[in-house]
């Protein structure tokens, strides 16, 4: 199902107050997938490093489970191949950050979700005051990332880190001003054409979930791109 059409949400306007890095010391970006960070907040990282604030990754799973059915594509290529994607991504938006590989199996997140708060709860601790922290939504729609999500937040509140949440597959399935978001919490990144075309680069380094294997159906087709290569990004505060 191709989902809501972009045309339709910048039809809505997707007008909201302007995000700002202000106070924030160290971004700490937690993906539940390698590609789900480039796709939500690969603009919001690059707009931290050009402000000279640190930057650091947690990848929870490899995304080895992209393509379950797949001779040509398993699991154990994609577990090395798509963290190898994340760096080339990275290194088109000009960062190079440390990543935290939690080895969290793919598709199973939620059946480790109090493990992955231990282990976040331990990331963020080790993190200097002022420490901001991105994850996914906590209703995204996708297993994998409502409980990455819901392990961010409790995380966050134990150690006292302010917690912000990205959408992804929202924009698939939500309808513009759908009650089931709280869009009076959602800000703006608003991304400077430089840096615009830096993450379009980065997202075509994802190369797995762009060119599917014979008989599977692509990850990220055109239209769900057009979706998350915006001049803005969206987060929840």
């Amino acid at each position: 199902m191709p989902g809501t059409p972009e045309a339709a949400w910048q039809r809505w306007g997707l007008s909201f107050p302007t995000f700002s890095l202000l106070g924030c010391n160290h971004l700490v970006v937690v993906a539940p997938h390698p590609d789900d960070e480039i796709l939500g907040v690969g603009g919001l990282m690059a707009l931290a490093a050009a402000a000279r604030i640190p930057v650091s990754i947690i990848a929870v799973t490899d995304g080895e489970a992209a393509y379950p059915d797949s001779d040509l594509l398993p699991a154990h290529t994609l577990a090395a191949l798509r963290p190898d994607e994340l760096r080339c991504a990275l290194v088109e938006l000009g960062l190079s950050p440390p990543i935290a590989r939690l080895g969290i199996p793919d598709g199973g997140v939620t059946a480790k979700e109090s493990e992955l708060q231990t282990l976040l709860t331990g990331e963020l601790a080790a993190k200097p005051t002022g420490t901001w922290c991105a994850g996914p939504w906590r209703d995204d729609g996708h297993p994998d990332h409502d409980a990455t999500g819901r392990a961010c937040e409790r995380a966050c509140r134990q150690t006292r880190t302010r917690f912000i949440e990205y959408p992804v597959w929202m924009w698939h399935w939500a309808d513009p001003g759908d009650a089931a978001v709280p869009w009076s919490t959602a800000r703006t990144v608003r991304l400077p054409p430089p840096i615009r075309h830096a993450k379009a680069l980065a997202v075509s380094r994802f190369r797995s979930q762009i060119d599917a294997p014979p008989d599977d159906d692509t990850i990220l087709p055109p239209h769900v791109l057009a979706r998350l290569l915006r001049s803005t990004e969206t987060v929840f505060v």
